[in-house]
């Protein structure tokens, strides 16, 4: 006798496929499912590891792993290939490598870059949302810099980052490490080099109370990097970005230009479904969109509400929250197939850590605030528990960072 299994196709390998792929493999039997992971790339990539390789602190390889490692062959089918289009009516998807039919559907496309239309930054500036982009990052950055052994020119060793965000103290936080082994190899004084990172908001870091802000602030003046906040960004271009400060327009000048200031979910979304704005579709609390019980949508694409009424807002689009997302989402797969009621989002705040460079940082984790070496150690077990999350202790120990403390 045989039996038809579900069919379930999860688009997308970040945090918040990955997990729920990691979870169903780990839950879910085989003899019930019939499970297809499809993603552009034939590795998942920790995006918060992106900031080092742009940095140059870490290889992209470092930072990426193969999605057959943590794929039982057995329980899903891996197909490489980008998703072009969603027909949620007919129950299909289409690909480069042909149309899949489902069951159940997981959206899980992930991140794009917001340059929100400001003019010439889609061109003039790098990104830091891909292995490719951050490898881009880096290349830049030397290509400058070997520049200047020929041109003498001081503004080839200048940088500017677009956004005094969480990314943006990250990757000026592995400037600060990288920078200085950078001028000793090529033998220039670190003391021409000018970062100058620019934030439209008078606070930075408004996830952490003023006095943990301050200490990063801190950090970056005491490793001559400029921050500029209250300072909109008018304009990108080959000579560094435009800024407004009062009514006065002026160039803050940069051989080497990148934007950390803003994502949005994929462009896709707008393409496949209604009510989506910047790549973001509203869930319901089981994080299934309305109408439609069947298509789960998490991770950056979804909009999942932190309660109900006028005060509700989405939560923010962190790891943390994609991999737990995930993993209910597997959950409430298995509640389907068993004909059970599924279960609400309830997000479990673990703490967040920004890291300044590889011995600093700033953090509250376990409800305890942390700065310095230990914030930077925190930011180590946590990148490390998010791999050994999905791919298990191997995975850990060859890929985590505990061995680098």
């Amino acid at each position: 006798m045989s039996f038809e299994r579900t069919k379930v196709l999860v688009l997308g390998a970040g945090y918040a496929g990955i997990q729920t792929v990691a979870k169903i493999q780990q839950k879910l039997s085989r003899h019930t499912l019939d499970v297809t992971l499809i993603n552009k790339h034939e590795f998942h990539y920790e995006s918060t590891w992106l900031h080092e390789v742009a940095a140059g602190a870490i290889e992209w390889h470092h930072a990426t792993y193969s999605i057959n490692h943590i794929v039982d062959t057995l329980k899903t089918n891996f197909v490489q290939a980008t998703v072009t289009a969603i027909d949620k009516e007919a129950k299909k998807v289409q690909t480069t490598a042909g149309e899949f039919d489902y069951d159940i559907l997981v959206v899980a496309l992930g991140f794009e870059s917001e340059s929100f239309g400001i003019q010439g930054m889609d061109e003039h500036a790098h990104t830091i949302v891909s292995p490719e982009t951050a490898i881009a990052v880096w290349e830049e950055i030397n290509k400058n810099f070997n520049r200047y052994l020929e041109s003498g020119d001081n503004n080839d060793l200048s940088i500017v980052v677009g956004g005094g965000g969480f990314t943006g103290f990250e990757f000026l936080g592995e400037l600060s490490n990288t920078i200085p082994e950078l001028c000793k190899e090529l033998g220039i004084d670190r003391n021409k080099v000018k970062i100058t990172a620019i934030e439209a908001m008078p606070k930075v870091l408004p996830m952490f109370p003023d006095h943990l802000a301050d200490y990063a602030k801190n950090f970056l003046k005491d490793n001559q990097i400029e921050l500029m906040t209250g300072t909109a960004i008018t304009a990108a271009n080959d000579q560094g970005l435009m800024v407004k400060v009062g009514e006065e327009e002026k160039l803050i000048a940069g051989a080497t230009r990148v934007w950390t200031a803003g994502v949005r979910g994929n462009q896709l979304m707008e393409k496949s479904f209604e009510g989506v704005k910047r790549g973001r579709i509203i869930v319901k609390p089981d994080l299934s969109i309305e109408g439609h019980p069947e298509i789960f949508v998490i991770g950056d694409c979804a909009a999942a509400m932190n309660g109900e009424g006028e005060g509700a807002r989405p939560y923010p689009t962190t790891a943390q929250i994609a991999m737990q997302m995930g993993e209910l989402t597997a959950t409430n797969i298995g509640h389907i197939i068993k004909g059970v009621k599924t279960e609400p989002f309830n997000f479990i705040d673990r703490g967040t850590v920004c890291s300044l460079g590889s011995h600093d940082g700033i953090g509250i984790a376990l409800g305890r605030e942390v700065t310095g070496r230990r914030a930077a150690m925190m930011k180590r077990i946590i990148d490390t528990r998010a791999i050994f999350k999905v791919g298990g202790p191997i995975l850990a120990l060859s890929r985590g960072k505990l061995l680098n403390i």
